[in-house]
């Protein structure tokens, strides 16, 4: 997967996070997705469509997701459920929609966003790498997986 594809997930994961979230976001080393997979407690996942297919996640701990939703709205949060779960989405969705904007040549369509409240395992495309890109901020850590496959 080109890192050109990448890179503005980041930088999108990085405004959000500063502008919604009031937090700074700081990337971690990205890696490829490899067994055993990483659990998560909660991931907010928005499908890609276009000029390439494929998907990006946001996937938190639970206290991370819990405290991170928080401060997003200003009120606490100390339990999963709509509200946790619509924030988590929407986090996802801006993220997705800030990337599009620079992928302009790839004419991506983003989906709604799904949110799994549960320990789980998320894989991508079958023959696609998976790149996880671990984030710290001062309100816990989280990752960012995106799996992407252009048309061309």
């Amino acid at each position: 997967m080109n890192v050109a594809y990448i890179n503005p997930f980041i930088n999108a994961t990085a405004a959000c996070f500063k502008n919604m979230v009031f937090v700074e976001a700081k990337q971690g080393t990205p890696q490829v997705k490899k067994e055993p997979y990483p659990r998560y407690d909660i991931s907010g996942i928005i499908g890609l469509s276009g000029g390439a297919q494929g998907s990006i996640s946001l996937c938190f701990p639970m206290q991370s997701a819990l405290d991170i939703v928080s401060k997003m709205i200003g009120a606490p949060i100390t339990e999963p459920g709509t509200d946790l779960a619509d924030a988590v989405g929407e986090i996802a969705n801006i993220i997705a929609g800030f990337a599009k904007r620079d992928l302009v040549g790839l004419n991506l369509s983003i989906s709604l966003p799904n949110v799994i409240i549960s320990s789980h395992v998320l894989s991508g495309l079958t023959g696609v790498p998976t790149i996880i890109v671990p984030f710290t901020c001062p309100l816990g850590p989280f990752a960012m997986e995106v799996s992407l496959k252009t048309s061309s």
